[in-house]
């Protein structure tokens, strides 16, 4: 059972359900025959993808607005992304006027998104934090009602009913891999599971990039580098109310690095065939990365969100087949005669690889005057497939180097 002293209990996260019964769909949880396969671990998946605005923010924000009198004069928040949306949409459809404080220079489509779903947006400050003291000092101006986005009890009682679904449709899950930022669906998912199945195994992921729960758990000075593709858990200072939880109940806290978290996008597309964003990702960059310590266990992830930039989105997919050798780029020193380009092509349509991009340089390559310069990137169906391209070509004579990928 969870302890009574803690900001939540199950029984918040069971009222939450009823309350937002209707307004939230259930979404789907699948069984991933080939990331089982891949991992090692039985793999569930709860795409919270699905929900209206792809993120499962949604629940928490409504679990707040469903609390505030009628009369109430309006809420404001301070998020540049998934509960900004959550809080918009939910509060334009139950006639609520909304404000959302955004960061100076917050990109246009989130801020269009946001005011489509009816709020006001507000743009202040450089940074999320001082884009949220901005939006506290509003509020008291306004006499709005500030909505956090995860160290408040109604949010994270919200976002535990995640893992109540995840648990009434697949009881048999062991282990649950949770993403943490400021710790609100954590808080609320291991309040619900700890109490329906104590014996179950919550695990939170942080990107090396923000590790602060598990530093603050810890007790350590864990530095990270502050730049991640995982926006959505980028949070510098967890939540007080949070960490009180995580540390009652959360079992292990693991961190995975950018390049896993990039990885996993990518995988997620070509396995499941869906769009996450990083901090969706995560959970299976770490199952990806902790292969050993989740073996054999039956595991459920959770996809939080979908929410991604379209141009992230293009350079994870390229860096992601780079990195697993399915986009390689040779730099080829070769004698600058007639007839050596037609050469190099023949060789690669030889070996069934194909060109993407094709740079000749004779002025600024650090090779003779007699020599030319030549880099190729070309798609093959895996690394040993590459390797065996640049084996061929210098088979024929010519001397290739291939560039090394994070």
């Amino acid at each position: 059972m969870t302890d009574a002293k803690l900001p939540i209990n199950a029984e918040d996260v069971r009222r939450a359900a009823m309350a937002i019964e209707g307004a939230i769909p259930h979404t789907p949880m699948h069984h991933s025959r080939t990331l089982s396969a891949i991992t090692g671990a039985d793999v569930w998946l709860k795409f919270e993808i699905f929900q209206f605005t792809a993120a499962y923010k949604e629940r928490g924000a409504l679990n707040k607005l469903l609390s505030l009198p009628k009369d109430t004069n309006g809420v404001i928040a301070a998020s540049a992304g998934n509960h900004a949306q959550g809080v918009s949409f939910h509060a334009g459809r139950l006639g609520i006027p909304a404000t959302i404080v955004m960061p100076e220079g917050t990109p246009f489509n989130k801020v269009k998104r946001t005011e489509e779903l009816g709020a006001r947006v507000v743009l202040s400050g450089k940074t999320f934090e001082e884009a949220t003291q901005a939006a506290y000092d509003l509020a008291e101006k306004e006499g709005l009602t500030f909505v956090h986005p995860f160290d408040d009890p109604l949010v994270m009682a919200g976002q535990g009913t995640v893992g109540l679904e995840m648990l009434d449709e697949c009881p048999e899950l062991d282990t649950l891999i949770v993403p943490i930022g400021g710790g609100g669906l954590i808080s609320g998912i291991a309040t619900i599971a700890k109490a329906i199945k104590p014996g179950i195994k919550v695990v939170g992921v942080q990107t090396e990039a923000f590790p602060s729960m598990k530093a603050v758990v810890d007790g350590t000075d864990l530095k990270g580098s502050s730049v991640t593709v995982a926006e959505g858990i980028a949070v510098k200072k967890p939540g007080e109310k949070t960490r009180e939880v995580v540390k009652a109940l959360v079992d292990d806290i693991l961190i995975v690095p950018e390049s896993r978290i990039e990885a996993a996008i990518l995988l997620m597309m070509e396995v499941e065939k869906v769009v996450v964003e990083g901090a969706g990702a995560i959970g299976l960059a770490a199952l990806m990365h902790y292969k050993e310590y989740f073996h054999g266990r039956k595991v459920g992830i959770v996809l939080t969100g979908g929410n991604i930039d379209s141009r992230l989105l293009a350079s994870a997919i390229m860096r992601g087949m780079a990195r697993d050798g399915r986009l390689t780029r040779l730099r080829i020193e070769m004698m600058d005669q007639p007839g050596n380009l037609a050469r190099v092509t023949e060789v690669v349509a030889r070996l069934g690889a194909n060109v993407i991009e094709v740079k000749h340089q004779r002025e600024f390559g650090a090779v003779s005057l007699k020599m030319t310069e030549m880099e190729l990137v070309v798609e093959t169906k895996d690394r040993a497939h590459a390797d065996r391209l640049v084996e061929a070509l210098e088979a024929v004579g010519f001397s290739v180097s291939a560039a090394k990928t994070v």
